[in-house]
């Protein structure tokens, strides 16, 4: 069954992401009519669109049957991807992070830091990062009522969190946010790394592959320094790290930096603005959690549901199989749609609205299975010490502007949250 050619447009193109509305009608359309069909997008190989919750678990939940690493493990034109083999020797991955890899090397690898981002192990963290948030509502209130809280805040906040544990200074957080932007933003004239309004396959790659160099001689010096001079932070354990009885290969030990240096903050972050520009619009919710802070945690998974800021991955069939009733043939590709997992109305009673005191709320917006986001226990921790500072200072908020999302089919989230606000 093939997809609409306007709905396969849709859902692969930057700047319907940006708008929200019209790739949230595309998923409905296709949860509705066609919930697993192959979508060929001009430019693109064909691949299979799974747009409901419980067949996104079941391909998540069959690591062997559906691999991370055989193909582009995001969304990538026939010439892009053909870029990336020719300057990667055949690879289809610019970088080898966990998010590329298969087993035995994705256990073997994400053991190396798995304890540092467990809840047991993040108590310790607890105090230091309360006071990094305390410090963030504080400089929020020195504003004098006014903000952008995507760039003032909470850009900021778990960027300043992560750099601390991984051990990046904190006079080169600035710089480690640029090359997140433009890592996650290269589709986004305002967050590129070339500021065009409209880029070729050729040019996106290039800058890519620019931003990818950045971060690589960045922790390159830092391996250095941390193999003579090993610290308490994460970046001493990925420098002296062992997989498979020796050191971690060259491109495997950058990219977990950057993974570490990127997806450590960059989701949080479009979680925490998504989450307060929602009680911007709904002041029954934002009411409803201010009178019982007892709720912060159903908030913040209802954030996290309704930002759902990796917007997708690609898994790779390695035999023949059937998924809801369709066979897949080994070999084809697939585009898991996690904001439309999280939408779907067969599992979230009115997906559409935010509700602060949603539950139960099992999202998909962190994975399922084996790959399950590694720092999910660290950002559902950031973002409930930030509420729980912000939240008894916070009077009233409202929008005071046009908030905006950045224009991405891979993460996204608002790059501009202008508000008007009182604090105590």
């Amino acid at each position: 069954m093939r997809i609409p050619q306007e709905i396969a447009e849709t859902i692969v193109g930057p700047k319907a992401y940006g708008e929200n509305k019209p790739v949230d009608d595309a998923f409905s359309y296709l949860r509705r009519e066609m919930p697993l069909a192959i979508a060929e997008p001009e430019g693109f190989d064909p691949f299979w669109v799974v747009t409901k919750y419980d067949d996104i678990r079941t391909v998540e939940g069959q690591n062997e049957l559906f691999h991370n690493g055989d193909r582009a493990t995001t969304l990538v034109t026939k010439e892009g991807d053909r870029m990336v083999r020719e300057m990667m020797g055949g690879s289809p991955h610019l970088v080898r992070s966990l998010v590329q890899m298969d087993n035995p090397d994705h256990m073997a690898y994400r053991k190396l830091t798995q304890s540092w981002f467990m809840p047991q192990n993040l108590k310790k963290l607890e105090a230091r990062i309360r006071e990094i948030a305390r410090g963030a509502v504080d400089k929020m209130a020195a504003k004098g009522g006014e903000c952008d809280f995507a760039s003032d805040i909470a850009f900021l906040y778990p960027l300043h969190v992560i750099m601390e544990i991984l051990g990046v200074p904190e006079e080169d957080e600035p710089t480690m946010l640029k090359l997140t932007q433009e890592l996650f933003g290269a589709a986004d004239p305002e967050l590129s790394r070339t500021g065009e309004q409209e880029m070729t396959d050729e040019q996106r790659v290039l800058a890519l592959q620019e931003t990818v160099g950045e971060f690589i001689a960045y922790f390159s010096e830092m391996t250095k320094d941390r193999r003579a001079h090993p610290r308490e932070d994460a970046a001493s354990v990925i420098a002296n790290g062992q997989v498979h009885g020796g050191p971690l290969g060259e491109l495997e030990a950058m990219s977990y930096y950057i993974i570490v240096a990127t997806a450590g903050h960059d989701t949080t972050s479009n979680t925490t603005a998504s989450g307060l520009w929602a009680l911007a619009e709904n002041p029954d919710q934002f009411a409803m959690l201010k009178k019982d802070p007892s709720l912060i945690p159903n908030y913040l998974d209802e954030s996290i549901r309704w930002a759902t800021p990796v917007k997708h991955f690609m898994r790779t069939a390695t035999a023949d199989a059937e998924v809801a009733g369709q066979k897949i043939a080994k070999g084809d590709w697939m585009m898991l749609s996690y904001p439309s997992g999280n939408r779907d109305e067969d599992v979230f009673d009115d997906p559409f609205s935010f509700k602060v005191d949603r539950s139960p709320n099992k999202h998909v917006a962190f994975g399922y299975g084996a790959h399950v986001c590694l720092g999910q226990h660290l950002g559902k921790m950031e973002m409930r010490i930030l509420w729980e500072e912000l939240l008894p200072r916070l009077d009233s908020i409202e929008l005071n502007g046009a908030a905006e999302l950045s224009q991405s089919n891979f993460v996204c989230g608002p790059k501009h949250v202008p508000i008007r606000y009182k604090m105590n």
